[in-house]
């Protein structure tokens, strides 16, 4: 039983992996039967569990094997070159809230993000990782698996960045956003650091898109440090619409830390301007080609 359970989750993987045609997915799937029989029988029986949950708008911890199963597919996925910069402002932070922003170019940009910090040696800070995601990636097995890395808080989707299979209405929306940041806010008490992007959906020209105001409401427990990071590749690696995952380098350049009462007396209390000065500080992070709307400010 304990076979055929192992062969059915593998056999999943070497699906989606083989529509790319890029692995040798013999060598793939000997690896994969080598990490689910040392994690053990109960660890597959607790994804499988897992990847069907959905309790609404709530926390959702990371599960073991899937953490191990994505670290050994990055081995073969993220390119030569692929690397952190400026990890040595994390030096700065002092004990307190910690909220992470990046870039949004990819559904793999949460994995990206662990799995850097993680070769870093920044492991510390990755195991204590809890994503901000919305709701789509609850309606694929394929995006569930992966958000199975790291601690996932489910979260509505406002009417300007949402599509058909994340719609709601206006009431339903700010009814879950305030369960969905109480549940963030309790977190961030319980020492989770929040990875969020706060440009709400992925670029689909990996420009950067206005930061939503809204985001701002995870920034209010006193001493939250912010920071900012800029991420480069993601959206070669799983491009917007692509079936499979892809090869390619991806970096990630993190930037001095921001402290979150400092960001909202600059801007007066201004939600909009707190999200923006937050998005430029990534924007100095990336490329000039990323940074889209903060490209001039």
């Amino acid at each position: 039983m304990m076979l055929a359970s192992r062969d059915t989750v593998v056999a999943a993987i070497l699906e989606f992996l083989g529509r790319g045609h890029l692995l040798p997915l013999d060598d793939v799937r000997v690896a994969l039967e080598r990490e689910i029989d040392a994690a053990g029988p109960q660890a597959l029986v607790s994804l499988k569990s897992r990847l069907a949950v959905d309790n609404g708008w709530t926390y959702y911890p990371p599960d073991p094997l899937a953490r191990r199963i994505h670290h050994l597919l990055a081995d073969r996925f993220l390119e030569r070159g692929s690397t952190v910069e400026g990890l040595h402002h994390l030096d700065r932070l002092t004990p307190g809230p910690l909220a992470i922003f990046a870039n949004h170019l990819s559904y793999a940009d949460a994995n990206v993000v662990d799995v850097l910090l993680e070769r870093a040696g920044g492991g510390a800070l990755a195991g204590r990782l809890t994503a901000i995601a919305g709701p789509k990636v609850f309606t694929s097995r394929e995006r569930r698996f992966s958000s199975l890395c790291f601690g996932t808080i489910k979260v509505p989707q406002s009417a300007e960045v949402s599509s058909g299979e994340a719609q709601l209405h206006a009431r339903d929306v700010a009814r879950a956003a305030r369960q969905a940041i109480d549940v963030a806010l309790a977190r961030l008490d319980a020492g989770d650091a929040l990875l969020l992007f706060g440009e709400g959906t992925r670029s689909r020209t990996a420009s950067m898109q206005p930061m939503l105001a809204g985001v701002a409401r995870y920034l209010t427990r006193p001493g939250t440090w912010i920071v900012p990071a800029g991420l480069t590749g993601p959206e070669s690696l799983f491009p917007v619409d692509a079936a499979t995952v892809h090869p390619a380098r991806v970096c990630m350049r993190i930037g001095e830390p921001l402290r979150a009462e400092d960001l909202f007396k600059q801007a007066g209390g201004h939600r909009a301007h707190v999200m923006n000065a937050i998005g430029r500080a990534i924007a100095d992070l990336v490329p000039a080609s990323y940074r889209g709307v903060y490209g001039d400010m």
